[in-house]
């Protein structure tokens, strides 16, 4: 056997792997773990996703969070796709209707944007922010910590806010909720506990399976060199 197959054998079966990346893959699925029993509708693929991007996060130099809130835009904006979690409790919170921006698609959102004006909604990794009272009423702004797929969330005032449109009963009259400028707006009935569940340093992911962000994403793909850079 010559030294590269044997140091390939070794490799395969754990013995030049690195105890500290093992024990925190492990960390990072028995959270999935815990989280998906809270929330069986989770798609597995997606909570995987969000929880190894905020791990990667936090590695490179993000402060951790207490909570995490998921949004999967593969789902109809006539089901529930937004779940909020207790991190330190893992226990789901929250499992509501969430809008997509209005530019981004009918019922099912399937284009998405970083420009201003688009009134598309973005995905990636975000980090919540500061409540305020603004025209929506009680609302959260958050920093998209994606350069070139999220990071211009604060410039399009991109925020978490209450809207009427967000309603099941629009979903019997014409299929869908209502549409936002790009915010993952959320009912108004649960508004102010979603704002408070969020404020001042969750992590947000939003998902759909765009395959260039599935290959570049920094996060998913956990690219250190680039993620130190995005989190300076």
């Amino acid at each position: 056997m010559t030294l590269r197959k044997l140091f390939l054998a070794l490799f395969s079966v754990g013995l030049f792997s690195s105890p500290a990346l093992a024990s925190d893959d492990s960390r990072v699925q028995q959270l999935v773990h815990a989280l998906s029993g809270e929330a069986p509708a989770v798609q597995p693929e997606v909570l995987q996703k969000a929880v190894s991007a905020m791990k990667c996060a936090v590695n490179n130099g993000v402060e951790s969070a207490d909570r995490l809130a998921v949004i999967d835009f593969s789902l109809p904006s006539s089901e529930r796709r937004l779940w909020i979690f207790d991190l330190q409790e893992k226990e789901l919170l929250l499992e509501d209707f969430v809008a997509h921006g209005q530019n981004s698609g009918d019922n099912y959102a399937n284009r998405f944007s970083n420009v201003v004006g688009s009134h598309q909604s973005s995905i990636g990794l975000f980090r919540t922010e500061e409540s305020y009272f603004g025209r929506h009423g009680y609302s959260l702004r958050m920093d998209g910590l994606e350069a070139g797929v999220n990071d211009r969330a604060r410039d399009r005032a991109i925020v978490i806010h209450a809207a009427d449109y967000v309603d099941p009963a629009w979903i019997e009259r014409q299929g869908r909720i209502g549409r936002s400028h790009g915010c993952p707006a959320v009912r108004p009935e649960i508004a102010e506990m979603v704002v408070d569940s969020l404020k001042d340093g969750q992590f947000m992911f939003t998902y759909y399976p765009d395959p260039e962000w599935l290959a570049s994403s920094a996060y998913l793909n956990c690219q250190s060199d680039q993620v130190a850079r995005l989190t300076q």
